[in-house]
């Protein structure tokens, strides 16, 4: 029995899940202003009771990361750098894998192959190594 298109190109679209694709980056507008919304509305609990980090993280330090969250932090400014880098998708057991892939440029050097705990967002959405 012959495959409806319908059916090819759904076959097709499963094994290209699996293929390294490009991948972009893009923080819609609407979802940015729906998440400082909910910061914005954040109930904070009360002042801890003791002047050290023993009770968890202080209540000014969340209130002062929720503030520069909502207001100052630059989502353009990291979605582009984010997108300089060549950015690839793929799909390993069901779910989809994003990887960014930089091509080494000395010799010698070691490749850091798929550990992505390398590299983390640093203080203001820089991007660090660790």
């Amino acid at each position: 029995m012959a495959q409806t298109a319908a059916t090819q190109r759904s076959t097709e679209q499963a094994s290209d899940k699996t293929a390294i694709r490009p991948f972009n980056v893009n923080f819609p507008e609407t979802e940015l202003t729906e998440l400082r919304k909910r910061i914005n509305a954040t109930k904070f609990p009360e002042r801890e009771t003791v002047t050290d980090a023993t009770q968890g993280v202080q209540l000014a330090t969340i209130q002062a990361l929720a503030r520069y969250w909502a207001t100052d932090y630059d989502w353009r400014k990291i979605e582009a750098a984010i997108n300089a880098l060549p950015n690839f998708i793929t799909e390993i057991d069901g779910l989809d894998i994003h990887f960014i892939r930089v091509r080494l440029k000395h010799e010698n050097a070691l490749p850091l192959g798929s550990n992505t705990s390398l590299a983390s967002w640093g203080a203001r959405g820089r991007l660090r190594s660790c």
